[in-house]
């Protein structure tokens, strides 16, 4: 008898026999779960260049105290699109809920949050088949800060079937660690706020994945606003946010983020 079997019988449990090797219980496959990965796959591979591995974390945030998404999988898509450009989204917001039971059941927050660049330096945008550097790129920082105020809300459909396009104020930017290295000075307010826009402008591909297997999910960008822009922002109200979303989706830039666009707004010297 070895010695882990001798205190399991000073302490009432049973030797274990040796040739007896534990059962580890077969995971209950999920179809929705599998179906809306594979549709999600399916759609950004009409969009660009879909790299074959996600960005991800060793553990869960949601296990660490952190904001929970629908299931303990929180992990990042890296599109390249033509000219160069890099499109980093969040993949498992739209996961089914693990073991809930929605009535009718949905496509867990019902969105996925995206941002577009064209402008990352080579050493975060990396090369086709090479993802870890885009982990420390600014666009990267931004979408994961985003991405856990949605899901510390419980998701924003409400507020997204209602206003169409939201915006945010992230406060302390110049505190951050990659985005405040390369953010020029006219995206900061006086108070040290980066405005942006979530959910418009339109992208240049469908905005929605219609054949989810549960319920239909959107596709959000998440753009960035001049100090001026947000301004305009915070002194109007939902109909300024909804005019200034369609101006910029006017403009070459669209709905990528571009740190050398002309502000939508006059800029004070």
């Amino acid at each position: 008898m070895g010695l882990f079997d001798r205190f399991r019988g000073l302490f009432g449990g049973a030797p274990v026999a040796p040739d007896s090797p534990a059962h580890t219980p077969e995971p209950t496959p999920n179809p929705a779960l599998e179906t809306s990965q594979a549709r999600r796959d399916a759609f950004w591979s009409e969009v660009g260049m879909v790299e074959r591995d996600v960005l991800g974390h060793l553990i869960s945030p949601g296990l660490l105290g952190g904001p929970a998404w629908p299931t303990t999988r929180q992990a990042y898509r890296v599109v390249r699109r033509s000219g160069g450009a890099i499109l980093i989204a969040t993949d498992g917001m739209s996961d089914p809920f693990d073991g809930a039971e929605e009535v009718p059941p949905v496509n867990g927050f019902e969105c996925e949050l995206f941002i577009e660049v064209t402008d990352l330096p080579i050493e975060h945008a990396g090369t086709p088949g090479e993802i870890e550097p885009v982990k420390h790129s600014w666009a990267f920082e931004l979408l994961t800060h985003v991405a856990g105020m949605i899901a510390k809300a419980g998701g924003a459909k409400q507020q997204f079937d209602h206003y169409g396009v939201l915006s945010m104020e992230l406060p302390g930017v110049s505190r951050s660690d990659a985005i405040a290295a390369v953010l020029p000075p006219r995206f900061v307010t006086a108070d040290d706020a980066l405005g942006i826009l979530i959910g418009g402008p339109a992208p240049d591909f469908p905005d929605r994945i219609a054949d989810m297997p549960l319920s239909p999910v959107r596709l959000l960008p998440i753009v960035i606003l001049t100090a001026a822009e947000l301004a305009e922002i915070r002194a109007g109200d939902e109909d300024t946010r909804e005019a200034l979303a369609g101006q910029l989706g006017r403009t070459m830039s669209g709905h990528r983020c571009d740190f050398v666009r002309a502000s939508i707004v006059e800029e004070a010297d």
